[in-house]
């Protein structure tokens, strides 16, 4: 077992203080959090744990912040999963340092290690097409196909992250049990979706998503067989038993679509989303517009898509210009 694992081992066995529970509970129900997100900061706040050796955490100060990420440095953590752990303390301490009079927050002022930014993998148009014209997608006409269709569609059509997409529900409810964060209106063509810091956006549904998410609603009722809570009673995407869709089964339908449309790449649903930054960027030039439609805090963000764009045209370039790649006959 190397460092890293043997750390992680012991931030699994790490109990948690009650207040870094209750900060937890808060993101989640009252910042409504995604289960993802969440799970992942519990991991972070082991991790603190773990690095702290038990050192209250009134008592940590910036240079303990500063050693604590080190020491996961030389342990193997990436800069990557630093920047969360850091965000994740800095959070932490954003929301408690005010209630105990800290008079500093301790990782507020820590600068996350550098990540080198990679450009995310997008498909072709015609990887795209042929993954969401797929014979398992258009011929087969069961319920759990067709809702595999509208789920795909509208990845495509509206650049869904998978955490909105799966809490999507068939229209906005607001009921002492449960409010919704996103809803579809397909009287109006457009989803409506809470991002990342719950930043409410609302983005254009497309044709084919239009008619894929209809057909969907039609056999819906026959995957709504058992009682369920109520957050999953409006839920638009549902399992094989009837409750709100859950993403590692998105992911594992798509990773079987992908074998079955002869796909030479496994697609992750963010891939989807990838592409049609990328699709409407190369057509429409707009780099604000497509700001909006993904979410994005800041531009620069979205200009990574730029770079794909290049690429694009740099290919194109290198099979059609007449001088582009030639051999040297001499």
């Amino acid at each position: 077992m190397t460092q890293r694992d043997s750390a992680e081992a012991d931030g699994d066995q790490q109990s948690l203080p009650l207040v870094v529970t209750q900060w937890l509970d808060h993101l989640q129900k009252n910042r409504r959090y995604s289960e993802h997100t969440t799970s992942a900061y519990r991991r972070d706040m082991k991790a603190l744990a773990v690095l702290s050796k038990g050192m209250p955490l009134e008592a940590i100060e910036q240079r303990h912040i500063r050693q604590f990420l080190a020491t996961a440095h030389a342990r193997g953590q990436q800069p990557r999963s630093l920047a969360r752990m850091l965000a994740a303390w800095r959070g932490f301490y954003g929301w408690w340092a005010p209630q105990i009079e800290l008079p500093v927050n301790p990782a507020r002022d820590v600068r996350a290690p550098k990540i080198k930014r990679s450009l995310p993998k997008a498909l072709s148009v015609d990887q795209t097409q042929a993954l969401l014209e797929a014979p398992a997608l258009v011929v087969d006409q069961s319920p759990a196909s067709q809702r595999d269709r509208a789920m795909f569609e509208l990845f495509y059509s509206s650049g869904l992250r998978l955490s909105e997409l799966v809490q999507l529900d068939v229209h906005y409810v607001n009921t002492p049990d449960h409010q919704s964060s996103g809803w579809i209106d397909l009287e109006q063509g457009q989803v409506q979706v809470l991002g990342k810091g719950q930043k409410p956006r609302m983005v254009p549904i497309g044709r084919e998503a239009k008619q894929a998410l209809k057909q969907w609603l039609d056999v819906r009722p026959s995957l709504n067989r058992q009682a369920r809570p109520a957050a999953d009673e409006h839920a638009l995407f549902l399992g094989e038993r009837g409750a709100r869709i859950h993403p590692r089964v998105v992911q594992q339908r798509l990773a079987s679509l992908c074998v079955k449309a002869g796909l030479p790449t496994r697609v992750h649903p963010h891939v989807l989303r990838h592409s049609f930054a990328s699709h409407v960027l190369q057509s429409a030039q707009d780099l604000r517009a497509v700001q909006e439609m993904l979410g994005h805090a800041s531009i620069s963000t979205t200009q990574i898509y730029t770079k794909l764009d290049f690429q694009h045209l740099a290919s194109v370039y290198d099979a059609a210009h007449p001088r582009a790649n030639r051999k040297d006959n001499k």
